[in-house]
């Protein structure tokens, strides 16, 4: 017979990962073991690494506070001249020698059946944020003691993408040879869009049009299905969720909004963020805080409580006579 309570704090030897061993790697018995990577983090102290599910206005508040970064960032670049134009073309060319240049076949292609890129035109304007959204929220709501250490990949992410941005604005396909690449938010006049500027649609005032690299439709989609496929139980669930930065990085290369490589910048910029969170929290962004995990504790099993039940028996019977 067991019971479970919550764990307050661990045990020296599950801080230090190796239970009963010693410092060459072995365990109680003397069988050797290989070390462990040294533990990254956390340099937050302990009252700033809460595990609590926060404030709901103070989620919406950072959300306000990165869009004004975004925006800031977007006002700063040096998006002028023909330094965009020149660094996607030097994309293109790595590309040619990695022998990964699918842009212009992937978009002719697929811009010949107009109800397929029509409909990829509006799931890149739209399924980026309501996706990404529904996770945010689903996450906050089921798994609160988790919410923390995946909304701080996301908002790293964004920072390192930000400098990007800065650093190195790049003009997508579809703005660096209109003659080669076809623009396919103004060919189909997605949106109602008649003036081809802008990113999906949106005013070129809202948006910023040379950032490519890195694709942050990569870096959000896998951050989306890493969730998924970490918390949700259904599997049917997980392979949607797992699909979703298949079909996003198909959609992003076939409307010429982005490089391949862009998307490897995508997943490097989200590999970036996974070890921010990791050197501030100190923890696996998808596991359990330790607070919320039981620890089962033995008690007396079925043979011992019939023995102390009999014992209590023969003990009252005795004091009655």
């Amino acid at each position: 017979m067991t019971t479970t309570q919550p764990l307050d704090k661990q045990t020296e030897s599950t801080r230090s990962g190796t239970g009963a061993g010693n410092e060459n790697g072995t365990n109680g018995a003397g069988t050797g073991t290989k070390r462990r990577f040294p533990k990254i983090g956390p340099i937050l102290p302990a009252r700033l690494r809460p595990v609590n599910r926060p404030t709901m206005w103070i989620e919406i508040a950072l959300i306000g506070i990165a869009y004004y970064c975004y925006r800031v960032t977007q006002n700063a670049a040096s998006t002028s001249g023909q330094s965009p134009f020149r660094r996607g073309r030097d994309i293109l060319s790595l590309e040619r020698v990695l022998h990964i240049d699918i842009e212009h076949w992937l978009n002719h292609t697929v811009a010949k059946i107009d109800w397929l890129i029509v409909g990829m035109n509006y799931y890149y304007a739209t399924l980026h944020f309501i996706v990404t959204i529904a996770v945010f929220v689903w996450v906050y709501l089921k798994f609160p003691d988790r919410y923390r250490a995946v909304r701080t990949v996301m908002f790293a992410m964004n920072g390192v993408a930000l400098i990007g941005f800065y650093l190195y604005a790049v003009a997508p396909p579809r703005l660096l040879d209109p003659t080669r690449f076809i623009d396919t938010f103004c060919v189909h006049h997605t949106w109602g869009e008649q003036t081809c500027s802008g990113v999906a649609g949106l005013s070129g005032s809202m948006t910023n049009e040379f950032a490519a690299m890195p694709s942050l439709h990569i870096g959000w989609s896998v951050w989306c299905a890493l969730a998924i496929a970490h918390l949700a139980k259904r599997k049917w669930v997980k392979v949607l969720g797992i699909l979703y930065p298949v079909a996003t990085f198909t959609v992003i290369i076939s409307t010429a909004n982005h490089y391949v490589l862009d998307a490897v910048g995508g997943l490097v910029t989200l590999a970036a963020a996974f070890l921010v969170q990791r050197i501030l929290q100190g923890r696996p962004v998808y596991r359990a805080a330790p607070s919320a995990e039981p620890v089962r504790i033995p008690q007396q099993d079925a043979a011992e409580d019939d023995a102390a039940g009999a014992f209590t028996s023969a003990r009252t019977v005795r004091l009655k006579d």
